[in-house]
């Protein structure tokens, strides 16, 4: 915590609320953000402190090195960049960050590397090259980040990724933590189902883009929804609950502010919302997915009525949300919808 206050940290970004616990929770990660909305920290803070926590190998020199931790990113200016945070995050502690790139002598990456190397900060050509020179191992790594993939798709770099995930000494999936980031998901990102993550977690923080437009978010429990409308009014986001621990006049007037736009975001219970007839929802976030496919038609029918455009939203967790996989890819073909992230279950 003192090196995250001296190194300038005093409030957590969106994307860093959203990763951080998920990373802590051991689960893979895929997660749209900007250029500069703060995804640096948002996975180097949860992976250095998994790290304390668990111990690691005090550095030593060895002609072979074997991280924990392995980021990549497609340019030198980007992966020192994460080297530096890194470094600051990690002062006096035995962690060991290094960064290797192209453009310099490859000598010179190997004796940086020789003195020890915890956490390695690479460029992907420069990181096969080294890799093939047998200097560095991946039978230790616990956590893999690919830091804006949508680049090292664009640079040409998909193959380096691919022959890096595939690479017979890297740990299987179960077995290590995969974290991508992007700042856009085109097509070929989309389609690298060959990072074989466990879990989806879209961080595009569709909360934090819609504006003013009618937003209707649905949650699992009571305590959920006022908890979100919440956090979204510190975020300026004007946003109220709706849920069966309200009385009837405070219904009327949840209901009046998010028809009138006065709270153009209603968080609410499945059961709460029943019966609603709302006109022009332009968004519906199922932040928990229901636990049957009727009562998930039921609600992404609130938005695109009447032959108006909507969007649907959904988070989903394979270890709760599972049972409704096969029936969710009939419901979204019956509709012709592309549900493109569904490729990663191969269903």
């Amino acid at each position: 915590m003192v090196n995250v206050v001296k190194a300038g940290y005093s409030k957590l970004t969106p994307v860093q609320k959203y990763s951080i616990p998920i990373v802590l929770a051991e689960r893979d990660l895929m997660a749209c953000a900007q250029t500069g909305s703060g995804k640096t920290m948002a996975f180097l803070l949860p992976i250095v402190t998994q790290m304390m926590r668990d111990g690691v190998t005090a550095c030593t020199f060895k002609e072979q090195q074997e991280p924990e931790c392995i980021i990549v990113a497609p340019t030198r200016e980007l992966i020192n960049q994460i080297f530096l945070e890194a470094r600051k995050l990690v002062y006096g502690t035995c962690i060991r960050p290094v960064v290797i790139y192209g453009g310099t002598q490859t000598g010179h990456s190997i004796r940086l590397l020789k003195q020890g190397c915890n956490i390695l900060c690479a460029t992907p050509g420069r990181l096969l090259d080294i890799t093939e020179r047998q200097k560095i191992g991946f039978h230790h790594v616990k956590y893999l980040v690919l830091d804006e993939a949508d680049r090292m798709l664009d640079m040409g770099f998909g193959l380096d990724m691919k022959r890096l995930i595939s690479y017979p000494s890297m740990p299987s999936k179960d077995k290590r933590q995969t974290l991508m980031f992007s700042a856009t998901f085109p097509e070929a990102v989309r389609s690298c189902t060959y990072v074989d993550l466990n879990l989806i977690i879209f961080g595009s923080e569709p909360l934090f883009n819609i504006g003013y437009e009618r937003t209707l978010v649905f949650v699992d429990k009571k305590k959920k929804a006022d908890y979100i409308a919440a956090f979204l009014c510190q975020e300026n986001i004007p946003a109220t609950s709706i849920h069966g621990d309200r009385e009837q006049r405070e219904r009327e007037l949840v209901l009046h502010d998010f028809r009138y736009g006065k709270c153009p975001v209603l968080v609410a219970t499945s059961v709460a919302a029943r019966g609603l007839d709302i006109e022009n929802v332009q968004h519906v976030i199922n932040f928990d997915l229901p636990s049957n496919i009727e009562e998930y038609i039921h609600r992404i029918g609130r938005t695109g009525r009447c032959g108006n455009t909507g969007r649907a939203v959904c988070f989903f967790d394979n270890n709760s949300d599972g049972h409704l996989a096969q029936s969710l890819v009939k419901v979204l073909s019956d509709v012709s919808f592309k549900s493109w992230c569904l490729a990663f279950y191969g269903l």
